[in-house]
């Protein structure tokens, strides 16, 4: 059974810092490309960042550029997200996601997704 559980989420200050987790179980990790996404209320999932199957690539949406980070533990079976400098408009819900096809995890169309773990930013 594949199980993507993430952590970490809570609530912070605007300018703060926050490291989410994504614990993999059930998968070959190392085979997957691997994936943060966000939801805020009333807006659509959106990719905030991702990264290939062995760390080579990564990819990031402009609105995070520079403030987040993501990495992986191949050895731990482990997603990370490190984000700093969060603004206001970071608030959302917090996905983690995992595919074998790095143009299907870019689109959203991930084959295994997490609960989410969500994050606050307030001023």
């Amino acid at each position: 059974q594949v199980q993507l559980v993430e952590s970490g989420g809570g609530s912070v200050q605007a300018g703060g810092s926050l490291r989410l987790s994504c614990a993999a179980s059930g998968i070959t990790y190392s085979s997957y490309r691997m994936g943060w996404f966000r939801q805020a209320p009333g807006k659509e999932r959106e990719r905030v960042a991702a990264i290939s199957s062995i760390a080579a690539f990564t990819n990031y949406a402009d609105s995070v550029k520079g403030r987040f980070t993501i990495s992986r533990d191949n050895t731990k079976n482990t997603l990370y997200l490190q984000m700093n400098s969060l603004k206001l408009e970071d608030t959302a819900m917090y996905y983690c996601a995992a595919d074998l096809d790095w143009g299907r995890l870019l689109e959203g169309r991930a084959g295994y997704w997490g609960q989410g773990t969500q994050v606050t930013v307030s001023s």
